[in-house]
């Protein structure tokens, strides 16, 4: 079971097409964040799509934002780049440092990792193992980094 628990359960997961998707989402990284190849990425979905719109303006009818998020534990630093579910684009990234942020807390009932980067909104993060539904969210086997993540994120972001 996946750090934040499975959506879905289903059919064994296809090795192949996760990675060929992990090589997509660092492709996407590395192209609009400097020294992308610093961080560890991992795939998200948010529901606040206000912050997030990505996927919206390219034709979801869905409220949930996908999302490849980045982090670095030399320099706690977490980024957050919108993308689409089939990751053809993304937006703009949204560069988190741990001094910046006003609060950070593991939201057990919603089971999710939530921020607070200013004093507009949060951004709640949840991830996944494996999905079934590709249109969506992203199609990717990420148990370790899903582990990693979390360990990261509640030893030095959390503050509740």
């Amino acid at each position: 079971m996946g750090l934040f628990g499975k959506l879905f359960k289903g059919p064994e997961i296809d090795q192949a097409k996760s990675q060929a998707n992990k090589e997509k989402m660092r492709a996407l990284f590395n192209q609009v964040v400097e020294n992308g190849d610093q961080y560890r990425l991992l795939a998200c979905y948010t529901e606040d799509v206000r912050r997030f719109n990505y996927g919206l303006v390219h034709g979801s009818k869905t409220s949930i934002a996908s999302l490849i998020v980045g982090w670095r534990e030399d320099d706690p630093t977490v980024v957050l780049v919108p993308t689409v579910p089939d990751l053809s684009g993304c937006g703009d990234p949204e560069v988190l440092r741990k001094a910046d942020i006003l609060k950070a807390y593991h939201e057990k009932m919603m089971d999710s990792l939530v921020i607070y980067p200013d004093q507009k909104g949060y951004t709640a993060l949840k991830t996944f193992s494996w999905l079934e539904d590709e249109k969506l969210y992203i199609y990717v086997d990420q148990e370790q980094e899903e582990k990693d993540f979390r360990d990261f994120f509640l030893h030095t972001y959390a503050t509740k």
